[in-house]
């Protein structure tokens, strides 16, 4: 009687572990399945874009290869204040890394890279183009549209506020130097040109400012938001720089 006992009582612990393992089994599956769609769907939602993104890194790069445009020229000066060398190098290597990730972002979701010249190309010199968004082996990055206003064309914009200012390329893109600005730029010489690339990238930052708005505004791609409002912060702290060296010159 006490062997049938003990044996039943065995084979009801047994059941019980068993039970047991099965009922871990199927938690840590529940618990793996649950984790890993957490992971798909934040996955999915750091992936997710839209038009407003795409319009954002369409328009900030050729924004941004114009300011590098424009800090070219005046370094390539003598007789420039040494704040505004420091601030044109700097504005360079700001937003030189943001063109290349702007790209990506293209890249990665299929849309085209926007066509791109400077107006200000030298003689032999091609014209580069950019629409299918991906580019050949050894092609440089496209440089800033001027918009390709004719002398003496002017084409008014209005900045945050309603206030109009000269520079637009027509393009919705806010701030941009046309043809004739950039030529002004090109010609202008000691404190003049200082003065004029000061006056010029206050307007072209006050621009990207209200471009990388809409973006925090209307943006949905995570990393471009972040973008947008390293921009905006950088840039409002630049245009407080350059005010402050115009009014010293």
């Amino acid at each position: 009687m006490k062997k049938k006992s003990l044996a039943v009582g065995a084979a009801a612990v047994a059941a019980l572990v068993t039970l047991t393992a099965c009922s871990n089994s199927s938690n840590d599956q529940a618990t793996q399945t649950s984790s890993s769609a957490s992971v798909t769907a934040t996955t999915a939602a750091a992936d997710t874009h839209n038009q407003a993104d795409v319009t954002f890194a369409q328009q900030m790069i050729p924004h941004h290869a114009q300011a590098i445009e424009m800090s070219d020229v005046v370094l390539a000066k003598d007789g420039i204040d040494p704040r505004v060398t420091d601030l044109a190098n700097q504005i360079k290597a700001a937003q030189g890394p943001e063109i290349e990730q702007l790209q990506g972002w293209l890249t990665e979701w299929g849309q085209s890279m926007p066509m791109a010249t400077s107006g200000m190309m030298t003689p032999g010199q091609s014209m580069p183009m950019a629409t299918s968004g991906m580019m050949t082996p050894g092609q440089s990055m496209p440089m800033a549209t001027s918009g390709m206003m004719t002398p003496g064309q002017s084409m008014p914009m209005s900045m945050p506020g309603g206030t109009e200012m000269p520079g637009d390329s027509g393009m919705g893109m806010s701030g941009m130097m046309s043809a004739e600005d950039m030529t002004a730029l090109q010609n202008a010489q000691g404190v003049d040109a200082s003065r004029l690339f000061l006056t010029q990238m206050i307007t072209h930052h006050q621009g990207a400012i209200a471009m990388a708005q809409t973006e925090i505004d209307s943006g949905q791609y995570p990393d471009a938001v972040a973008m947008a409002r390293t921009i905006a912060d950088t840039q409002q702290q630049e245009i407080t720089t350059m005010q402050n060296i115009l009014a010293s010159l």
